[in-house]
């Protein structure tokens, strides 16, 4: 089958060279924001695998599977990109109104976007091999993406190739355009370095089920807590190393005490009340905020709000700036 696809796309087919890709293309969609934290980014990325393979269908000669040779193509443009585009800057807090307290530390992370999980119906790889060593909801948490930003792009791209997709040495070699020593070696300081990142998270509760009753009753006293302006109400629900982070801005929080007063001088400062609209993204449970005007009924966008869970409690909350909110269809303001 793929044999005639092929054949009929290189004499110009589109509809053979549709039916060839589409099956991977959600799959591609979701490894290249993997290694890009950005599903804009991975979207251009992904056309420019598309149109290269369509372009380059005569120099096909069937020696890999058709698997793997867009996954070649897609990983070298996402290679590229992040050799040739000027990565975003972090920001600075400087909202002349808000007096945060002094954070935690400064983000590494200078650029992330979350991923609507109605963009995840091919999450998992058609053809995962048999080296894999992550779940693929585990491999697209924001933890696990955060921390791959913070990888070389090498490194990133080996890592992903060999644990999450679970190609061969050899394969991932030849994706890369490199030796199996290469690849090797670059696996094994990612991993350590990933490790490193991850370890916190190591010995926490799992998170709920998806939809279960355990998570949609967090959900639940959450939008109340917000709905209410309860402050207070919020911190119960968190774990006591809680971090809190608002990619790209860069400060970043750790703790219940430090969380209360975060909470205190931002979200429901001089008595704010907010409003909660549920969605989900990175697997987590997330909320579209929305602000409540004193002068108006409607609430103003305020950003997206992506939970963590460990158990039944919140172990990182981060939050997210309007500029994501189309992709996860929620509009800049609501009837209030």
């Amino acid at each position: 089958m793929a044999a005639d696809l092929i054949a009929r796309a290189r004499g110009g087919d589109e509809e053979a060279f549709r039916q060839l890709v589409d099956p991977y293309r959600s799959a591609l969609h979701v490894h290249c924001y993997r290694i890009l934290g950005s599903p804009q980014d991975a979207e251009d990325a992904l056309q420019e695998t598309l149109l290269a393979a369509w372009r380059g269908l005569g120099g096909f000669e069937g020696r890999a599977s058709v698997r793997t040779w867009l996954y070649r193509i897609a990983t070298s443009r996402c290679l590229n990109a992040l050799r040739s585009a000027s990565r975003r800057p972090p920001m600075s807090w400087r909202t002349p109104e808000v007096d945060p307290p002094e954070p935690t530390r400064l983000g590494e992370v200078v650029w992330l976007e979350p991923y609507p999980d109605v963009l995840l119906g091919g999450l998992a790889d058609s053809a995962p091999g048999p080296e894999t060593r992550y779940e693929a909801t585990e491999a697209i948490s924001l933890a696990f993406v955060t921390a791959l930003q913070l990888l070389t792009p090498r490194q990133r791209a080996v890592l992903i190739l060999r644990d999450v997709l679970g190609f061969r040495a050899g394969e991932a070699a030849q994706i890369l355009d490199s030796t199996e020593e290469s690849v090797t070696s670059a696996l094994k300081r990612a991993r350590a370095a990933l490790q490193h990142r991850l370890a916190s998270s190591a010995d926490r509760e799992p998170p709920p089920s998806p939809n279960s009753v355990v998570e949609q009753e967090l959900v639940a006293r959450l939008t109340r807590a917000y709905d209410s302006g309860d402050v207070d109400g919020v911190v119960a629900l968190l774990t006591d190393d809680v971090w809190l982070a608002m990619p790209p801005v860069p400060l970043e929080y750790q703790g219940r005490e430090l969380a209360a007063r975060f909470l205190a001088a931002t979200a429901f400062r001089q008595g704010r009340i907010s409003r909660l609209v549920a969605t989900r993204a990175n697997g987590q449970p997330a909320f579209g905020v929305y602000v409540r005007d004193p002068r108006a009924n409607v609430a103003h966008a305020n950003g997206l709000l992506v939970l963590t869970l460990a158990g039944n409690r919140i172990c990182a909350m981060t939050r997210f700036d309007n500029s994501v909110l189309p992709r996860f269809g929620l509009p800049r303001t609501l009837p209030d």
